[in-house]
């Protein structure tokens, strides 16, 4: 046997998503995600529910801080391919989203990228998805590491994050200087 094929050989028994975690995006029903998330954290499976606040008014005119999740309907959960029908006997949880019937894992960039955003407290908003445009990554300040793409709007420059899989966006205003464009 070559080396070459033993090398490969390693690569994918330490890559296997059977046996190796990936990330993959849940689809909930709707309004579930917390409750989903709960479950899972009791049967010890790794998630990640990104949650932005949002101030609200009631109706007696009291303010509050309220969460809710980033993207309505999804959360993220880090497993191996072999816990697959744990995760999916979890109430409320609707499926693995993917093609073919085969979940497909989502980059661990863009995971990353959200976790940064989320962590940072930095104001954001909702952003029409984005596959295509100029590739930067943030050299400074809180997102520092994060890939996204880079678009002008009305004179400022916004990093847009998404999720490929779900064709979800969130953007964020970022100064010029913070950033580096990618090959």
């Amino acid at each position: 046997m070559s080396s070459s094929r033993m090398d490969l050989s390693c690569f994918h028994c330490n890559n296997d998503p059977f046996t190796f975690p990936h990330w993959y995006a849940a689809y909930t029903a709707s309004r579930q995600e917390k409750r989903v998330a709960g479950y899972l954290a009791d049967k010890g499976v790794s998630c990640f529910l990104p949650l932005r606040e949002v101030e609200r008014r009631w109706k007696n005119g009291v303010k509050a801080l309220v969460q809710f999740p980033l993207f309505s309907g999804y959360l993220f959960v880090n497993i191996a391919l072999g816990e697959k029908l744990k995760v999916l006997e979890t109430p409320g949880l609707v499926c693995l989203v993917g093609f073919g019937g085969r979940p497909l894992p989502v980059p661990e960039e863009q995971i990353y990228g959200l976790l940064a955003l989320v962590e940072s407290k930095l104001d954001y908003a909702y952003h029409p998805y984005l596959r295509f445009g100029q590739r930067v990554k943030v050299v400074s300040g809180p997102l520092s590491g994060v890939e996204g793409i880079l678009v002008r709007r009305k004179g400022k420059f916004k990093l847009v994050l998404s999720v490929d899989l779900i064709k979800r966006s969130v953007a964020l205003e970022v100064a010029a200087d913070q950033v580096e464009l990618l090959p």
